[in-house]
């Protein structure tokens, strides 16, 4: 069974005004709030305990089974935070990938290991358990991969689950167009998985900042007991409600994503300039090019930003592309054909 810190386990956590009481139609005279009613006067709930309520029936798992972050940013933290000890222990990656890993690793002087992936970016047990040291406490696995787009193979996942003695973190940010590669239902009988979700990228709701992570109840009491008490607001758990409470649209969204992303892939195909179009899995596309730097330089002229993921693999010209709206792709074909033509 996987343990978080010491230090964490001995912490007694804030207990918020909010903790004792449920009701609303009291007077709360507890937690120096503005007592005016604006709507927002009040603190929102620390638990947010509707929203769970209504994820748990999305995901199919129980309430106690959800933490809600500030974003999955949020999530990856304080993972790190609560089972990695800042200058003696390690977090393993399985590159390339997701850059906050690192980045969240290095605030909290977290040492990474990378560990690269297979030709078709897929991660290779044997060779990931073969690095593995007694300082090693997560293991970092995003699926579908940002910036490579696949799924990991379900029973890779599976493998070190069973082989990895610390915390596997499953990144499914882009699972919703994928959603047979969900392993939300490994949690039941795994202790040491943790999988995170998010309102930014399906849902399209970046802007709202909300993070899911599913695990079972022992380590998503360690999450809850260690994050600050008010880490959602009030305006973004209602918006969230919302956009559970509207699924049609959020479905019809995701339906014409995955259309827009494989007709994108059949225009983009004719180019001379592409040498590779990635398979993905997410709503964007890898693509291998003669020159990332021009063609990210034309297009920002033509006022279309797309990333620049030159050095991601070694040797070779990299750019992501979103997938768009169909009038948006369409512009981009437009803007490509005279990049092409020149």
């Amino acid at each position: 069974m996987i343990e978080p810190r010491e230090n964490i386990k001995r912490l007694k956590p804030y207990t918020s005004a909010r903790d004792l009481v449920k009701e609303e139609d009291l007077i709360f005279l507890d937690a120096n709030e503005n007592p005016f009613n604006s709507g927002m006067n009040r603190y929102p709930d620390p638990h947010q305990q509707v929203l769970k309520d209504a994820l748990a029936g999305k995901l199919k798992t129980g309430a106690s089974r959800i933490f809600v972050g500030n974003g999955s940013d949020e999530v990856i933290d304080l993972a790190i935070r609560a089972y990695a000890e800042p200058g003696k222990d390690r977090v393993l990656t399985l590159g390339p990938t997701y850059s906050m890993y690192e980045v969240q690793a290095a605030i909290q002087n977290v040492e990474v290991k990378e560990i690269p992936l297979d030709a078709d970016f897929q991660p290779n047990p044997d060779k990931v358990l073969r690095e593995v040291t007694d300082r090693d406490k997560i293991l970092f696995i995003c699926s579908p991969n940002n910036p490579t787009g696949n799924l990991v193979e379900r029973g890779k996942i599976i493998s070190l689950l069973e082989s990895f003695n610390g915390l596997v973190f499953v990144d499914e940010a882009y699972v919703d167009f994928a959603p047979e590669g969900s392993v939300i239902d490994l949690v039941e009988n795994y202790p040491n998985l943790l999988v995170s979700r998010t309102f930014s990228k399906a849902y399209g709701m970046a802007g709202i900042r909300l993070g899911m992570g599913v695990a079972q109840e022992t380590m998503i009491q360690t999450l809850s007991k260690i994050k600050y008490p008010y880490n959602v607001n009030r305006l973004t758990q209602q918006a969230a409600m919302e956009a559970l409470e509207n699924p049609e649209k959020v479905e019809q969204q995701i339906n014409t994503l995955i259309r827009e992303r494989e007709t994108l892939r059949s225009r983009l195909s004719g180019f001379s300039f592409i040498k590779k179009i990635f398979p993905s899995d997410a709503n964007f596309l890898l693509l291998e090019v003669k020159s990332a730097g021009s063609l990210i330089d034309f297009l920002k002229k033509k006022g279309i930003v797309i990333r620049d993921r030159s050095g991601v693999i070694e040797g070779k010209e990299l750019v992501r592309i979103t997938v768009g709206t169909p009038q948006q792709n369409q512009q981009l074909i437009y803007e490509l054909k005279n990049f092409d033509n020149g």
